[in-house]
């Protein structure tokens, strides 16, 4: 869950980075299930997943060791909706991947505060 403030922007930076945090930890099912509404959507390029549907094998698929963003960029789309657009270098063992992403959030008032109703991430 999120709270959402008059600073949207920072607010969106700080769940991408939460986002990323939680998959090099290892904890990214947990994270998506904590943090989206109970009928949120996860739109990756080639699936679209439900919350519940969130579990170790899908999102170890996205896990990494470590990551970087680089060059943010946030538009804001109302009170509870953004776009954050970012260079991302992700490295997974020895390998490094850099991706030109955007994440796209909207949040909806899940009764006991604000969550992702869905989230939307393009790879390039």
């Amino acid at each position: 869950m999120t709270a959402i403030t008059d600073d949207l922007p920072a607010r969106l930076l700080h769940e991408e980075h939460e986002g990323w945090q939680a998959l090099v930890a290892g904890q990214g099912a947990d994270y998506f299930q904590r943090s989206m509404t109970r009928d949120g959507l996860l739109i990756l390029p080639g699936a679209i997943i439900g919350r519940d549907e969130l579990t170790g094998p899908i999102v170890d698929l996205a896990a990494c060791d470590d990551y970087q963003v680089h060059e943010p960029a946030v538009i804001r789309l109302g009170e509870h909706a953004g776009i954050v657009v970012s260079r991302v270098v992700v490295r997974r063992g020895e390998h490094l991947h850099e991706y030109f992403v955007s994440t796209t959030y909207v949040f909806d008032d899940d009764g006991g505060g604000w969550c992702i109703a869905a989230q939307q991430r393009t790879l390039a």
